[in-house]
């Protein structure tokens, strides 16, 4: 445990505090008063109104648009599964940039309902909460419909062969067990709408705006730390309440798993009401998540001279002023980071695993309460803090590559043990302790007992930390290197300067990276198992 501690500690708890202690701390005493001056600000009271009803709205959005979907997928049993969950996957890997990008091309200014119907909704919420539920729609499938497909449905069809009307075996049956993993994807979906900031930032206009989005906008734009130090907290505060009550409802799902039949029984849809089902699951995905990511995919190859490949050409040059180097160099440095970043996370992510594997008690759960953190935390703190704090020998990394990896690890490493966790508990103690028996050290009985076990695990984990890596964008966007920027921050550069030539390489490269985002989780539903089913 002691090298996980360690890089959080060294890499995320510090550079936090660095950046918390330079906003608070001025003319050689702390400020507390700032916060109560902060908070009692009628724009700042707005930020926070707004950042807890949007979450709040999305959340129960998601829900409502996306059990449905986790029922389809636990229970039901298809052709092209596979690769239907792979494509309701592909959104919440995607950097928030290119969803609100993708949502900017289908209902904004110019866009697709604008152009045919005259339809904009870039100026109102609604923007807002779809693409919230397109980018969270997986972790509502993936979280309910893993513990879903676990439960033994012949509990519910025993309590309809005793008399009960099917809404009743459901409610008094199969609610009860789903509970805990409602709530655990109910929580996370609130915690990443909650801290949204690229997709706010690209379609809420400054008439809306999330603490993240204030948050940043406080520390790039006006320079005024303290103000950003304050929000800091309340985000914080607010994130550390979420998880807390998130490791609660993990605890509950576990347990319940030990009390049902995990053998699952999908099967073909039956009878007309379950392929009603299924080919309303089939819609909502292709209008939710199909539809934004055509659209994307056809305003970039929408040229000035007609549709072809203009903009894909124009990524090779460095013309225009938008970087120093050519736009495609983008995709080389993302892909480079992101190895790196795979492979930091695997390491970390693995110990801490393997760890709360070994050991039990509040400190462990409070361990691993603190490795959900950076999902939740201001990415945009992060980045800055990192600034500020690595700037000193021995640690002085601000012009050294390492840091953008090293930035994208923290967010890799809650995938890699959240799905890793799962399975190293399931593997019996009693074989490493035949194996140490035995004479085996405890490398290689990991090596010859867990590792054979957990291989696939392992591999999904680095396919995901891989994934999420090459779209992390709040904390990268204030440490990449004008000449080595990664695809998120390239995206993001290019919406930000006027006319169509960048609008449509940004439109280019977005297409690129889904593309790229989507293959990988193409190989790793090739390579998934019903025993990692359970875990996002």
């Amino acid at each position: 445990m002691a090298v996980p501690v360690a890089f959080f500690a060294l890499f995320f708890a510090y550079p936090v505090t660095a950046i918390v202690a330079r906003g608070l701390h001025v003319d050689g005493g702390w400020r507390f008063g700032r916060i109560a001056d902060v908070l009692g600000q009628s724009d700042i009271r707005h930020v926070l109104w707004f950042t807890t009803w949007q979450a709040l709205a999305s959340t129960a959005l998601t829900l409502l648009i996306a059990l449905p979907g986790a029922y389809v997928f636990a229970r039901f049993d298809f052709r092209g599964k596979q690769v239907l969950r792979a494509v309701v996957t592909v959104p919440f890997v995607l950097p928030t940039v290119v969803v609100g990008t993708a949502f900017l091309a289908l209902i904004g200014r110019g866009g697709l309902f604008d152009e045919l119907w005259g339809v904009r909704l870039d100026t109102t919420v609604w923007a807002i909460l779809l693409a919230h539920v397109f980018f969270n729609y997986a972790v509502v499938v993936r979280t309910v419909g893993g513990l879903w497909a676990q439960l033994d449905p012949r509990q519910e069809e025993a309590a309809r062969m005793l008399g009960a009307s099917r809404w009743t075996a459901w409610r008094t049956v199969t609610l009860p067990a789903l509970g805990p993993a409602v709530a655990a994807a109910a929580l996370m979906v609130f915690l990443f709408t909650f801290t949204s900031f690229g997709i706010v930032q690209i379609l809420g206009g400054p008439a809306y705006s999330t603490l993240e989005v204030e948050i940043y906008r406080q520390t790039a734009q006006l320079l005024d730390l303290p103000t950003a130090a304050v929000l800091t907290l309340v985000q914080f505060a607010a994130v550390g309440l979420i998880l807390v009550v998130h490791a609660w409802t993990v605890r509950r799902r576990e347990s319940a798993l030990k009390l049902v039949d995990a053998a699952g029984a999908a099967r073909r849809p039956r009878g007309a009401g379950q392929w009603a089902l299924l080919g309303l699951v089939v819609a909502t995905v292709a209008v939710l998540i199909l539809l934004p990511l055509g659209v994307l995919v056809q305003r970039s190859f929408a040229g000035p001279d007609g549709f072809g490949a203009a903009y894909y050409r124009e990524l090779t040059s460095a013309e225009g002023g938008a970087f120093l180097v050519p736009p495609i160099e983008a995709v080389g440095n993302s892909l480079q980071y992101a190895v790196v970043a795979t492979g930091i996370a695997v390491v970390i992510g693995g110990l801490a695993a393997a760890a709360l594997t070994r050991r039990a008690g509040r400190l462990v759960r409070g361990f691993d309460a603190l490795l959900m953190l950076p999902l939740g935390v201001s990415a945009v703190t992060v980045g800055f803090g990192f600034l500020i704090a690595l700037d000193e020998p021995p640690l002085d990394l601000r012009a050294s590559w390492i840091l953008v990896p090293l930035a994208q690890a923290l967010v890799g490493v809650p995938f890699v043990v959240r799905t890793m966790l799962p399975v190293l508990r399931a593997v019996d103690g009693r074989l490493r302790e035949a194996a140490a028996v035995l004479g085996a050290s405890p490398l290689r009985a990991w090596r010859e007992v867990d590792l054979p076990m957990v291989r696939r695990a392992l591999l999904i984990a680095a396919g995901f930390a891989f994934a999420v890596s090459l779209g992390e964008f709040g904390a990268t966007v204030f440490i990449a290197r004008p000449d080595n920027p990664t695809l998120p921050v390239a995206v993001a550069r290019l919406l930000g300067r006027a006319g169509d030539l960048n609008y449509g390489q940004a439109m280019a490269l977005s297409t690129i990276l889904m593309v790229v985002c989507a293959v990988s989780l193409l190989l790793l539903e090739r390579i998934r198992t019903d025993r990692t089913a359970g875990e996002f």
